[in-house]
């Protein structure tokens, strides 16, 4: 079986073509719908990653990131807010702790949808959450400063670390709960929909039951590397997405002269993908990332200059692909990310 004839595939085209794409706009300018996610949940598309013993496809990752194009160049903001899934799915599949049996098989079925706030780990030594040992548990405080899908996931991965540099990672339900507080749903210029939130946590407590992993911040630092040296699928997306109305607008020699560009990054960008040592090549990943993304700057400027003026309105696919783009260029940023990109910028 190709990535192409994986049966996933054909459900995710379907999803895209059925449901998100012709009410995309429609989402941008308000929220992402109970019934997309009620969608999504039913298509199987949340267990793409999980183990088939717990009611996953047990799918490789060439699978889940032609799935994340498909949902990212329909709708962005859909794709966003089951994204967050996709990790605790895979951090459970990896736990020995007796969470993954409570939890594995309702998030691979797609009868819990999962949130994720961690991201503020990546800013140690800045230590934005603290996590503390206490009666038998532990307690959060402080701020995480995105969180998206607030209304829409039924369970959160929370992170901190701990005074001896120890990550902690625990679930808990995604609602205010005692030491657990969001904020109204932020406006942002692209993925408002998302309903991206922060979290004010003050004494939140969660049993020693609730903990998926405990690991040192170092170790931890090491394998999130390749969430932020690789280009993120959704850069491909959008940026194919971009192309095809550019190819509508009658431009056809320009989206196929781009087309060919951006083939060829994307096949050296998820030829390292697989590369069975994610710390290395770290200079090449990062360069490839920053092609991905003046090739998707590329495609949606040139569909917004082939839409002219028409372009500016809100319900036009050209600008909110823009947009999501721009969204894409600072998704899961870090410092090192940051610098080579904005290095890469000033040789333009």
């Amino acid at each position: 079986m190709t990535v192409e004839t994986h049966p996933l595939i054909a459900v995710a085209r379907s999803l895209a073509d059925g449901l998100l794409t012709p009410h995309a706009a429609e989402v941008d300018q308000e929220t992402v719908p109970a019934s997309h996610i009620e969608a999504v949940r039913r298509s199987g598309l949340l267990g793409v990653s999980a183990p088939k013993e717990y009611g996953g496809a047990g799918a490789p990752d060439a699978v889940a990131r032609e799935i994340a194009e498909i949902l990212s160049g329909a709708c962005c903001s859909t794709w966003f807010v089951q994204t967050q899934h996709h990790t605790p799915v895979r951090m459970l599949a990896k736990s020995a702790l007796p969470v993954r049996e409570r939890l594995l098989r309702p998030l691979a079925t797609g009868e819990l949808l999962a949130g994720i706030a961690f991201a503020h780990v990546r800013a140690f030594p800045k230590i934005p959450v603290r996590v503390t040992p206490e009666r038998g548990g532990w307690r959060f405080d402080g701020t995480v400063p995105w969180y998206t899908g607030w209304g829409l996931n039924d369970v959160m991965l929370l992170a901190g670390v701990t005074d001896t540099d120890e990550v902690v990672f625990a679930f808990t339900e995604a609602r205010e709960q005692p030491g657990l507080t969001a904020s109204a749903p932020m406006r942002l210029a692209a993925l408002t929909a998302s309903v991206t939130v922060s979290l004010e946590l003050d004494g939140l407590w969660l049993p020693d039951e609730a903990v998926v992993l405990r690991t040192p911040q170092e170790k931890f630092a090491l394998v999130d590397l390749p969430r932020n040296t690789n280009a993120s699928p959704a850069v491909f997306g959008v940026a194919y997405a971009a192309l095809g109305l550019l190819a509508g607008a009658g431009e056809e020699e320009a989206a196929g002269a781009l087309r060919g560009r951006l083939d060829e990054v994307r096949g050296h960008v998820y030829e390292l993908a697989e590369h069975p040592v994610v710390h290395e090549r770290v200079p090449e990943r990062l360069a490839l990332k920053t092609r991905s993304y003046d090739l998707m700057r590329a495609a949606t400027t040139a569909a917004v200059v082939a839409r002219g003026g028409r372009a500016m309105d809100l319900r036009e696919p050209a600008q909110r692909l823009a947009r999501e783009g721009m969204f894409l260029l600072v998704q899961g940023q870090t410092a090192e990310v940051r610098r080579a990109h904005l290095d890469a910028l000033a040789e333009i």
